[in-house]
């Protein structure tokens, strides 16, 4: 079983090294391609038409100078081009939890959407900050991996991905909650002012909005929740608004 693992907080990050430490208890063959710094919130954007470097760190550690999203990108293209494409690729374990209109942000979701554009399963997962790390963590997430490996004939529809965001504190029970609504950057603000030139920042932080049964409300309960996500989403339009709008437009 091959995995690659990739994140959005950098290659450095400790959440990346959790993954890497979970998936290696899985199997020996796990891949390291992360971004060289951090990538917040850069979704599911790809560098197109200009130079991105990669650095080899260890037989199987890359580092990107691109996006999440490049790294798979770049993994397919490149790396397992002429090889044995990844079984499965997981993204994270991001420094957060993502939630609500993450899910359109996330560059830890960016991962598992791009690994799904070839065909790959993938699992985003995201935990609270200032989580309480403990030695089992790594075991128990593995076991977690196991599973859903054993049973992605059930989840791993085509252009489909699981996002999982993990509580304070584990191990912990699993529930599927509701989308809520907490979204990030709501506010700019004005660093400096020099004539017609502004300069702002979008401060980190959201308000923590929840409602009953979205991933908020569990989160707080103890619970990793978990979605299955597409990226298509489409919402068909009513038979009737279409009619009508064919017969303005005749």
């Amino acid at each position: 079983m091959r995995i690659l693992i990739s994140n959005d907080d950098g290659i450095e990050a400790p959440g990346i090294a959790l993954a890497a430490k979970a998936a290696s208890l899985l199997t020996d063959d796990v891949w390291v391609v992360a971004p060289d710094g951090k990538r917040t919130a850069a979704g599911p954007s790809l560098t197109v038409a200009r130079p991105i470097t990669m650095r080899r760190l260890g037989e199987r550690r890359f580092s990107c100078s691109g996006t999440p999203a490049d790294c798979i990108v770049t993994s397919m293209g490149w790396l397992f081009n002429d090889g044995k494409k990844p079984d499965l690729v997981v993204g994270g374990v991001n420094d957060g939890r993502n939630v609500g209109e993450d899910l359109a942000y996330s560059g830890t979701l960016g991962i598992a959407r791009e690994a799904t554009f070839w065909g790959i399963p993938a699992i985003g997962f995201s935990r609270v900050k200032e989580a309480n790390v403990r030695e089992g963590d790594a075991a128990w997430l593995a076991r977690f991996i196991e599973r859903l490996w054993q049973t992605r004939s059930e989840w791993a529809m085509e252009g489909h991905w699981l996002s999982v965001n993990l509580p304070a504190d584990l191990p912990a029970p699993i529930a599927q909650p509701t989308i809520g609504r907490d979204k990030i950057a709501r506010k700019t603000e004005i660093v400096r002012e020099n004539g017609d030139e502004i300069e702002l920042i979008v401060p980190r932080g959201r308000a923590h909005s929840s409602r009953k049964g979205d991933e908020n409300s569990l989160i707080a309960e103890g619970f990793a929740t978990m979605n299955r996500l597409n990226w298509f989403g489409e919402t068909q339009l009513g038979g009737a608004f279409m009619e009508g709008l064919r017969a303005a437009t005749k």
